[in-house]
């Protein structure tokens, strides 16, 4: 049966786009699929895919489907299978994942499928098999899922190099990838296929998506990070009772189990019909929860990312999103999860936190009806996962050096790559690099009759067991005494605790009572409240996309008369906020800086809103009050947002060089960028991911996993060998590259200064804080204060700077 044929069964018609793929990828082309969440993109490739398959080849797999989620294995799985006993009889799809029960992994072992859903660390994996240009030589197809969600990091570039690798064993691959939310589609594309000749397909249909804002009752004229959060607790039970089946969207985890708890406390009837569901909890809750969101079991989910791509929620009708959604992909990626299926229609309803996320709501549609959604950029030549690549390969049948640099130079991560940095990359797994000769445990490969090859068991099995690139701090199992799993905690935060402390933890309050065997013992809690949980990593920065589009709104806003023309709901609920600000200080535009000083008895507070992500702020406090500083001595303590940065000082600060922009220089700004920070500890830091990367660092066998003291004291100890013994080592440059890429996204850093000086600068002595400023305050009080004093405190200000806003009579 044709796929127009199996279509026509169903009562289907294809669409103009997925007739379009079938016919490159009959004619062997590889491309890029770009279409909207639901639009029916996997049966484009699959049907495709299937055209190409090959009677009974001496390698059965001939299709590889790769997937960035192990939650995404098991529905893909049943979605590819539909079709097969009419289209292609006697053909299996598999899958192999982390989650894989071992049946079925030994049965694969056997004999492959003829199509496998796997990740991309199965994949490399699979590279490692000895016979692996046997099993893998038959692959005549992949298809990439998701490829927004993996060209930007680590695991797109393990993507790039298992790639290469299948093309050499069999030239006439073809790749396909998938996305729904990518804003550099020809790079994109480019990344995927290596720079080959590809071509792209958007899939256009008509598809109503409806973004709009749950508005608060009360906006207020001050407001801070969650300040409305309470106030919504109501308007979203509304919004869950009038629909069948809602998603709840959280940006963290910590906030996923703050509002499980807050619908709970309120409906508890609802215990389970609202489930929770992130990254944190165990393998069988979260398929407990996609299974009954499948079913239409449940009524609503509260989850973070972990539901965020292409799993198929058919009865899901709405989606509420908790606080701003920092980005454009991100909230369309979401919006998709509600009428996920040609011609239903999507809907998303952001949910403020704070009075100035009702401005993001608003930015945040239009850039979304505009089409400015946020690029990716893959990571440039990462050395520690070609490092991880060169012994999985070695693994996997050999390799000889000449052929691997031209193969690895095809990889889009790598077209830059010297045939001296590889070589460097080589002799650190043969021979440990000019530091570790003396170890054998890093003599990782040996020249074996001219082929590359592992030849220890030992080491083997050590490579296997951590192949991949998630990094993440360590984690300990969190289980009741009675020995039933609920999850993963990370360790430092189970370090805290002390037997008789609560906390909340997948849906529930719970009392610590040991730590065995690094695992978290547990029992049910007496007490009804305990402390949320704050994972690593937790906060998104706001996007380059979105914050352009807030400030071009701000500018509208700071107009005569703005709120007589202004269309947007949320704009209106914001203008008590937004008049109060104008009154007491200016907005920000994209023409115009906004600096404010205010003297109190804290010492004296600088604020500016450059409206560039809390990564990019960061980097610019610590910037600009050392350049402040050099001159003229002076203390800084710092708070940021995603809207600007407090620079506090015990001493006033001479503002000649920020009035005249002189402090946003660009010239030196890589030396001064590192000589503001403590360079060497963010780089010792970044360097414990690289290191385990790239197999410097074991984190144990299955059952015994080393602590994470263990594994930083390791990472520290090979990171000052290296400094003082091996300077050339080139993961060393790494970590500090990543450092200013990653975590202080130097080219946004740059680039926001370079808009910063051709600004024109509003400078404003405040009375009493601002509506902008006010948030940044609490951000510092937050570490210092109890709650009890922190409302306290907040109660005062408002009451002055409210009391000053009144008697303001500027025009």
């Amino acid at each position: 049966m044709t796929p127009q044929e199996w279509f026509d069964s169903r009562g289907w018609q294809p669409f103009d786009f997925q007739r379009e793929v079938w016919a490159h990828l009959a004619a062997g082309r590889s491309g890029l699929l770009h279409a909207t969440t639901g639009a029916g993109k996997t049966y484009a490739v699959w049907m495709g895919a299937l055209q190409r398959r090959v009677a009974r080849p001496a390698a059965p797999l001939q299709v590889l489907w790769i997937t960035p989620m192990r939650a995404l294995a098991a529905d893909t799985t049943r979605a590819l299978n539909l079709p097969l006993a009419d289209v292609a009889p006697g053909w299996r799809v598999g899958q192999r994942s982390g989650d894989t029960p071992a049946a079925e992994r030994a049965r694969q072992d056997r004999r492959l499928p003829e199509a496998l859903v796997t990740t991309p660390e199965s994949l490399s994996l699979l590279l490692t098999r000895e016979q692996a240009a046997q099993e893998l030589g038959g692959v005549h197809t992949v298809i990439v899922d998701e490829w927004h969600e993996l060209m930007g990091n680590k695991r797109g570039v393990q993507v790039q190099l298992a790639l290469a690798r299948l093309a050499r064993w069999n030239p006439g691959l073809v790749v396909w990838g998938l996305s729904a939310t990518l804003g550099n589609l020809e790079e994109a594309q480019q990344v995927l296929t290596g720079g080959r000749d590809a071509v792209l397909v958007q899939g256009r249909i008509d598809k109503t998506l409806v973004i709009d804002t749950l508005l608060p009752l009360e906006p207020g004229r001050f407001s801070w990070g969650g300040h409305l959060g309470a106030q919504m607790q109501q308007p979203v039970i509304a919004e869950i009772e009038s629909s069948p089946s809602t998603l709840v969207f959280t940006n963290t985890r910590s906030q996923a189990e703050t509002w499980y708890q807050l619908l709970i406390q309120e409906r508890p009837e609802w215990a389970g019909l609202v489930a929770l569901h992130h990254g944190s909890l165990d393998k069988d809750v979260r398929e407990w929860v996609e299974l009954g969101l499948k079913d239409g079991r449940l009524k609503a989910v509260v989850a973070t990312s972990s539901l965020d791509l292409g799993v198929d929620f058919l009865p899901v009708e709405r989606v509420l999103q908790i606080g701003s959604p920092k980005g454009i992909a991100r909230l369309l990626q979401r919006a998709g999860r509600s009428g996920h299926a040609p011609g239903r229609p999507s809907r998303v309803t952001i949910v403020p936190t704070n009075t100035l996320e009702l401005v993001e709501a608003a930015a945040a549609r239009r850039a979304a009806r505009a089409g400015r959604i946020e690029k990716r950029a893959t990571p440039e030549k990462p050395l520690d996962v070609l490092v991880q690549h060169l012994v999985s390969v070695a693994l996997g049948g050999g390799f000889t050096a000449d052929a691997l640099y031209d193969e690895v130079r095809t990889a889009w991560a790598y077209r830059a790559l010297s045939r001296a940095e590889f070589d460097w990359a080589l002799a650190f797994v043969e021979r440990g690099g000019a530091s570790l000769g003396a170890y054998p445990e890093y003599h990782r490969v040996r020249l074996v009759d001219g082929v590359y090859r592992v030849p220890d068991r030992g080491i083997a099995k050590r490579h296997r067991l951590q192949v991949g690139t998630i990094v993440g701090d360590g984690t300990m199992q969190v289980k009741y005494l009675s020995g039933s799993r609920l999850g993963a905690m990370e360790e430092s935060f189970i370090a805290r605790l002390r037997p008789g402390d609560c906390f909340v933890f997948a849906g529930k309050v719970l009392e610590f009572v040991r730590t065995q065997e690094m695992t978290a013992y547990v029992k049910k809690a007496t007490k009804s409240r305990g402390i949320v949980p704050s994972w690593a990593g937790g906060k998104m920065p706001l996007s380059t996309e979105l914050a352009d589009a807030v400030l071009e709104l701000l500018a509208s806003a700071a107009q005569a008369d703005w709120i007589r023309d202004i269309e947007d709901p949320e704009m209106r609920a914001a203008q008590p906020m937004l008049s109060t600000q104008a009154r007491l200080s200016r907005l920000p535009t994209p023409k115009t800086l906004l600096i404010e000083r205010y003297r109190s008895r804290e010492g004296h507070h600088l604020y500016l809103y450059p409206f560039a992500g809390r990564n990019v702020h960061l980097g610019l406090a610590s910037l600009l009050a050392w350049r402040l500083a050099k001159d003229s001595p002076n203390t800084f303590s710092m708070s940021v947002n995603d809207h600007g940065f407090e620079l506090l000082s015990a001493e006033a600060v001479d503002m000649a060089a920020l009035l005249d922009r002189r402090a946003f220089d660009t010239g030196e700004l890589l030396a001064d960028v590192l000589a503001s920070l403590n360079s060497s500890e963010l780089a010792q830091r970044r360097f414990r991911e690289i290191a385990r990367v790239s197999g410097l660092v074991f984190t144990g066998y299955p059952g015994a996993p080393k602590t994470t003291r263990q594994l930083q004291a390791s990472s520290g100890l090979f990171y000052d060998v290296f400094r003082k013994y091996d300077a050339g080592n080139l993961l060393l440059s790494q970590a500090e590259g990543e450092v200013l890429s990653q975590e202080l996204d130097i080219r946004r850093l740059a680039a926001t200064l370079r808009h910063m000086s051709a600004q024109r600068v509003e400078f404003v002595e405040l009375k009493v804080p601002s509506p902008f400023s006010l948030p940044l305050m609490v951000e510092r009080f937050r570490e210092k204060l109890s709650n009890e004093k922190l409302a306290d405190r907040l109660a005062r200000i408002i009451r002055d700077a409210t009391a000053e806003a009144d008697h303001d009579t500027r025009p």
